[in-house]
C-alpha cells in the first residue's frame, strides 16, 4: 500500500524552504553589493570639516577604482585612477583594521610641497579651494604647515583632510597605496548631530542626499 503524504505538512515545508532560500539569496546579494559595489561609511572625526561632518553617513562607490579580489592584494577591472580632489575611503596604512577618509592632493609622480600652509604641486601653487585653516597665520608647524618637497611614488596617492590644521594624514604617516583604496565617497544618505542637545535638531535634514565632491 502506498504511503499517504500529509498535503498540509508538505505545503508548510515548501513555504519554509522558499523563505529560507529567499533569505539566503538576499544575504548573498547584500554581501556582493557590499564587497564590490557600494558600502556605508560613518564620519567619526572632524578632519574633513566642513565638507563632511561628524555623524555624516556616506555611501562609498567601491567600483570606481576597480574591484579588489577577496583574500588577495590585487584589483581587477580598473578603469579609473584616483584624481586630485577625489574624496576616498582607504585602509589606514599603519593599522589595517581601520578605514580613513581623506581628499587626494597628489597622484603618482607629483612633487608636493607645503610652504606656510600653501600647497605647491610640481612647482606651481595649487588652488586649494577645499582646504580650511583655523589656526592663526602666525602658527607654523612641521610637517603640518611646512612639508616636503616629496615625490608621490608609483601606485600611491597623497591625501589630506579638508580641515588642514586638524587632520592626521599623509603629512604625518606617508602615502596611500592605490590597491588599498576602498572607493570614492559618493553621497550623504544620513546625518546625525551627536552633539546637539535638541532632539529636533539631531537629524541634519539639509545634508541628506548631498553629493560629495
Amino acid at each position: 500500500m502506498a504511503k499517504k503524504v500529509d498535503l498540509a505538512t508538505k505545503t508548510k515545508g515548501a513555504v519554509i524552504r522558499e523563505y529560507a532560500e529567499s533569505i539566503v539569496i538576499a544575504i548573498l546579494i547584500a554581501l556582493f553589493i557590499r564587497a564590490f559595489i557600494v558600502q556605508a561609511f560613518k564620519i567619526p572625526s572632524g578632519s574633513m570639516e566642513p565638507t563632511l561632518l561628524i555623524g555624516d553617513h556616506l555611501l562609498v562607490n567601491k567600483f570606481t577604482y576597480g574591484i579588489k579580489l577577496p583574500f588577495v592584494d590585487q584589483k581587477v577591472l580598473v578603469y579609473k585612477e584616483p584624481h586630485r580632489e577625489d574624496i576616498i575611503v582607504f585602509i589606514f596604512p599603519r593599522d589595517k583594521s581601520k578605514d580613513f577618509i581623506k581628499r587626494v592632493v597628489g597622484v603618482s609622480g607629483d612633487t608636493v610641497e607645503i610652504i606656510k600652509k600653501k600647497i605647491y604641486i610640481n612647482g606651481k601653487h595649487w588652488d586649494d579651494s577645499h582646504g580650511v585653516y583655523r589656526d592663526s597665520e602666525g602658527t607654523s608647524l612641521v610637517p603640518r604647515d611646512n612639508f616636503g618637497p616629496v615625490v608621490v611614488p608609483p601606485g600611491h596617492v597623497m591625501v589630506m583632510g579638508d580641515n588642514r590644521d586638524r587632520s592626521y594624514d599623509s603629512r604625518f604617516w606617508g602615502f596611500v597605496p592605490i590597491n588599498q583604496i576602498k572607493g570614492k565617497a559618493l553621497i550623504i544618505y544620513w546625518s546625525w548631530d551627536t552633539l546637539s542637545r535638541s532632539i529636533a535638531n539631531k537629524v541634519r535634514f539639509s545634508r541628506i542626499g548631498q553629493l560629495i565632491h
